[in-house]
């Protein structure tokens, strides 16, 4: 689901001045983990459970983008609209925006800084600037390392695991950012390490570090791309795909073997 060339398919034709395009992009980042992360987290979350359960699979495609919007629409998603809004929105909503801020806003009204109306709408309009500001973070640091016309993307799948196809994928198939140093890795949330992240999903974050001059020296010496760069200039090369001003590397898929592929059932 985290292909993003497919999934801004409507934007990319759409025919629209450049600019306007750009501007739809800042405001999905603006609100992207509710748009698009958190309904397909909890999406896999679904199967996931329905596999550790044996039960049969929630309806609809699994491997599908799931947004916001679709989950009030007629197609089967995997997943409940109610559902979703009962365990996942709802809780943070109250949670954020009325549990967190009503201490203070009780304090500061019975202290006489001003009206509890006042205290809660200055509360709500700062939380909501905050979260919005999360939301374009964590689309920097985490959307701009899977999309670019310097990566690939893969028409067949899912590869077996640790398999060699796998390994393949996972490194043509991501970007990192500049790496090295306890305080630029922190301020990147560790994610400038997207490449062994795909690699070795179960490493520590320490143990990056540590594994980054290794499997670049292994990809330089069989000649596989390690794309590495800026963070903003990633930010550019995933905007022009989100419009359409460029596109990701086609994978020839005589590149891979045809056992390293699992068999959907």
């Amino acid at each position: 689901p985290d292909l993003v060339e497919r999934n801004l398919n409507d934007l990319r034709s759409w025919d629209l001045p450049p600019l306007v395009k750009r501007s739809l992009v800042a405001a999905i980042a603006g609100i992207w983990k509710w748009f698009y992360y958190a309904p397909n987290t909890f999406k896999q979350l679904k199967y996931a459970e329905a596999k550790k359960d044996k039960r049969t699979p929630p309806e609809g495609d699994q491997h599908a983008a799931l947004t916001l919007p679709a989950l009030f629409m007629d197609e089967p998603t995997g997943v409940n609209a109610a559902e979703f809004f009962a365990k996942v929105m709802m809780p943070y909503l109250i949670g954020h925006f009325l549990l967190l801020p009503l201490p203070f806003v009780a304090l500061g009204a019975a202290a006489g800084v001003a009206p509890a109306t006042v205290l809660m709408g200055n509360a709500l309009a700062n939380l909501f600037v905050a979260d919005v500001v999360s939301n374009i973070h964590s689309f920097i640091v985490i959307a701009t390392n899977h999309a670019g016309d310097d990566l690939y993307r893969f028409e067949k799948g899912p590869p077996r695991v640790n398999s060699g196809t796998f390994y393949m994928r996972a490194v043509t198939s991501s970007a990192n950012f500049p790496t090295g140093g306890d305080a630029n890795d922190f301020m990147h949330g560790w994610l400038n390490y997207q490449i062994e992240h795909h690699v070795w999903p179960n490493l520590s974050m320490l143990s990056y570090q540590k594994a980054a001059p290794e499997m670049r020296a292994i990809c330089e010496k069989h000649g596989v791309p390690y794309v590495q760069e800026n963070v903003f200039k990633r930010l550019g090369s995933l905007t022009d795909i989100m419009i359409g001003k460029t596109s990701m590397r086609l994978y020839d898929p005589a590149w891979e073997k045809e056992d390293d592929f699992v068999i959907a059932k």
